[in-house]
């Protein structure tokens, strides 16, 4: 029983370091050079980033980590 119990365990470790790591849909590091920027702004509730859309030829949606800025 103690091995099953492991296994859960181990099984939800996996889990959570994955939900951390990955990308979300549509999430992307940099945008592609043919995507289409937007003024569209807003702020990750679950990362507390903020994100610009971007488009690309298909009309799809990308979310894009904004630069940060710097204030004066």
């Amino acid at each position: 029983m103690t091995l099953v119990w492991a296994i859960v365990l181990l099984v939800l470790v996996i889990c959570a370091v994955l939900s951390i790591t990955l990308r979300r849909h549509g999430e992307s590091e940099k945008p592609n050079p043919d995507w289409k920027r937007t003024e569209e702004l807003f702020n990750d509730p679950s990362t507390n980033r903020v994100m610009r859309v971007w488009l690309d030829t298909s009309g799809e949606r990308h979310y894009v980590p904004e630069a940060k800025r710097r204030s004066t």
